[in-house]
């Protein structure tokens, strides 16, 4: 009941954040005025560095009239202005003058720097997306003469519109190299801006209008690579499992055989039931272990709705937009969820100071997340890119936390210490004496979290390139399905690794499993880190803005997954450790 309405809520405030270029019915009268707004221009290799529209010498407006945004459209970057194309329904329009300019030295050289770095333009016609080139370059270096690079700068744009009925389906943005002007030299210039328009029936119904975006990522070439990363993490899995299982359960059989066959001696003898009596004791470092557990049920809540949204067709690839503000709201809602997870884990071994813990629940990663998204805002407001949020929405994000999230993470706590369920097994709160063994090197830390990272990584790596390249490329990914796969083969290959490495570090007499546990899952987020590197070698990323963001991001999401795994294999052990010595005392 309580997940029903924490989801109606969240469709309620998706509803009010959802982006739309026109309030209308999307339905036109041969003749009129579609909205046209020009949103951004930017590097092509760069995906985080866009500027305004008008940062570029365009034709200006006489009055230039930003759009009402939504909280969507800023945080993905957007910046819709007024402009001077005027696209009327279904009425061709040949060489239509936009304006005429006269582009001194400074402009010329502004349009020559865009020119050089490949910029591109993006603009919204009746809330389609639509993109173009601004020039080109002519590369002269192969002639005899060794002339410098020639700049061209695109005069015209061809729009050719598809209409079906009084709607629009489709319309398509091209930059006219016949009829483009040399801007090499710096000298000033009279230059006329042209447009021209085309209109064309289709029979496309106005619901699938959005399916062309998503054509190229729905080639067979691109579903046979996914699929084929699929399959592959599968039969990698399988193979796996099967010969780690059938170790696993050899050893603990011949251990449980022992324990009821042998004398007292024999079974004194035996590693992992030796330190029954100290496995349960409470980890070092209490308030934080349980808020990192709290954090990481939260995140995990949070992709989990996240996917809930993506299946019923709330979210979807062309408005990236809506996922930065689902992922705002699902945070906030899901605050509940560290908090209770937190206080009611931590008030199983103490009656007092939950309210450590479940503070260190909504800091652990929100603290470091909003330092380093201060940071990258400082930056990006220093270079002048719509990446910078205005102090009114961050106002507003700090406002919907403080009387949102931090009541809900609040209300969480108190009802999971009220509420707490009774620690299973005794434990205690004394220091460790007992001398641990030495061990092989797959039963210590480093070792263990090696492993643990890197299979898990190894069946998902495919997968995770499509995801970079969506996130900080052009591609969209357009198969939730697959991706679900992918992380729930994340989530499995994490769960029985744990397991495995749990027993065998209980098998050298080593109790500390808590915190190990929580790292070895934790450790997948290095590995992914650590390929954000390559990643990022092999891209034509550059520039100490853009550099800056994809790591600061990338660190970000990586820390997210090393929470939500970490709490995923602690739990998997801590059921596996209960089963274990409960057996041994059933015996």
């Amino acid at each position: 009941m309580e997940f029903s309405k924490l989801l109606l809520s969240l469709i309620i405030l998706q509803s009010l954040f959802s982006s739309r270029a026109s309030s209308s019915d999307h339905m036109y009268n041969v003749g009129d005025e579609v909205p046209f707004f020009v949103n951004k221009v930017g590097p092509l290799n760069n995906p985080s560095e866009t500027y305004q529209y008008y940062e570029i010498p365009f034709c200006l407006p006489d009055k230039v009239l930003p759009k009402k945004e939504s909280l969507g459209e800023v945080l993905n970057g957007d910046r819709l202005t007024n402009s001077l194309y005027m696209l009327k329904f279904k009425l061709d329009n040949t060489d239509a003058a936009l304006c005429q300019k006269k582009i001194n030295q400074n402009d010329i050289a502004k349009f020559r720097n865009a020119i050089a770095m490949d910029y591109y333009f993006q603009m919204y016609y009746d809330d389609l997306p639509l993109w173009g080139f601004i020039g080109k370059v002519e590369d002269n270096s192969w002639s005899m003469d060794g002339k410098a690079p020639t700049y061209f700068l695109f005069k015209h744009i061809q729009f050719n519109a598809l209409h079906n009925n009084n709607q629009i389906i489709e319309i398509h943005a091209f930059s006219d190299p016949n009829s483009a002007v040399d801007i090499t030299d710096d000298v000033d210039l009279d230059i006329t801006f042209t447009y021209s328009v085309f209109w064309n029936e289709t029979s496309t119904p106005f619901k699938s209008r959005m399916n062309r975006y998503l054509r190229a990522s729905l080639l067979p070439v691109h579903q046979k690579i996914h699929w084929f990363s699929c399959v592959n993490s599968v039969v990698i899995i399988v193979l796996l499992f099967g010969l780690l299982a059938f170790l696993f359960m050899q050893n603990l059989r011949n251990d449980l055989r022992r324990n009821t066959g042998g004398d007292e001696e024999e079974n004194k003898e035996i590693g992992w039931k030796c330190i029954q009596n100290d496995v349960f004791r409470c980890p070092l470092s209490m308030p934080l272990f349980c808020a990192a557990l709290g954090t990481g049920a939260q995140l995990l809540t949070l992709v989990l709705v996240l996917f809930a949204l993506a299946f019923t067709g709330i979210l979807y690839p062309q408005s990236r937009g809506a996922l930065s503000t689902s992922i705002i709201t699902v945070y906030t809602l899901t605050s509940a969820v560290a908090g209770y997870t937190s206080a009611s884990f931590y008030s199983q071994f103490a009656k007092t100071g939950w309210e450590r813990s479940v503070f260190l629940a909504g800091t652990l990663f929100l603290g470091p997340f909003i330092f380093i998204a201060f940071t990258l805002n400082l930056v990006a407001a220093y270079f002048g890119t719509t990446a910078a949020l205005p102090f009114g929405t961050i106002f507003v994000l700090v406002i919907a936390h403080m009387v949102i999230g931090i009541p809900l993470l609040a209300l969480g706590g108190l009802r999971g210490c009220n509420f707490r369920p009774e620690f299973q097994e005794s434990h205690t709160n004394r220091k460790f004496s007992r001398e641990v063994p030495p061990s092989t090197w797959y039963c210590r830390i480093p070792g263990q979290m090696f492993i643990a990272g890197l299979l898990p990584f190894s069946a998902i790596v495919m997968e995770l390139h499509q995801l970079y390249a969506s996130i900080w490329g052009y591609k969209i990914f357009t198969l939730p399905g697959i991706l679900f796969i992918t992380f729930m083969i994340l989530v499995l290959v994490t769960a029985v690794l744990s397991i495995l490495l749990t027993y065998f570090q209980l098998t050298v007499e080593d109790p500390d499993w808590w915190w190990r546990s929580f790292l070895r899952g934790g450790s997948v987020g290095i590995f992914m880190f650590l390929y954000s590197f390559y990643f990022y070698s092999k891209s034509s990323m550059s520039g100490f803005m853009q550099t800056v963001f994809y790591f600061g991001y990338s660190a970000s999401m990586c820390y997210a997954f090393f929470l939500m795994l970490g709490t995923v294999s602690f739990y998997t052990s801590l059921t596996f450790v209960r089963r274990i010595y409960h057996a041994v005392k059933s015996e």
